[in-house]
């Protein structure tokens, strides 16, 4: 899918009313909690997205934002991890989906990318094109079916 970034929507409101109902706080990780992310990511989402989420940590800034409360990963989101300008892989946790966690961690990665001067992003190996054309009017890409992701390797 192709994402415009000049216009997102704002969250700043949001992110705050999440902040004072739910105690939720969104932020950049950072290098030390390597561990601690890639090992949630790999517990809740596999593997692959373990391996994303290690090459997100070996950019500057690391290109991975977290959802938390208190001292427990709720959500995460990467960026250019896989390919430049990609958005993903991103995960919230099954028991604090519905609260609008993964669109304020899909919008800062968006604004990052934007930050970085990308006018449009793609968002690649798209789950729920019905999520991000409704947050941030996201468009298919025609014939991208078969994609980066083409001749992955996977164990037999």
């Amino acid at each position: 899918m192709l994402v415009r970034l000049m216009e997102l929507p704002s969250i700043s409101e949001f992110e705050k009313r999440l902040f004072e109902k739910e105690k939720i706080v969104f932020r950049r990780a950072i290098s030390p909690e390597k561990h601690l992310v890639s090992e949630w990511v790999f517990q809740h989402f596999g593997e692959y997205w373990k391996s994303e989420v290690e090459v997100a940590f070996s950019r500057q800034p690391v290109s991975c934002w977290i959802a938390q409360r208190g001292n427990q990963i709720l959500g995460f989101a990467c960026y250019e991890s896989t390919a430049r300008n990609f958005f993903g892989p991103t995960g919230t946790m099954e028991s604090e989906r519905g609260k609008g966690i993964g669109r304020i961690l899909l919008i800062k990665s968006l604004e990052s990318l934007r930050e970085m001067g990308y006018a449009y992003a793609i968002i690649g190996g798209v789950g729920p094109a019905e999520f991000y054309e409704k947050v941030v009017g996201a468009k298919v890409i025609e014939g991208s079916e078969i994609s980066v992701y083409k001749h992955l390797l996977r164990k037999s």
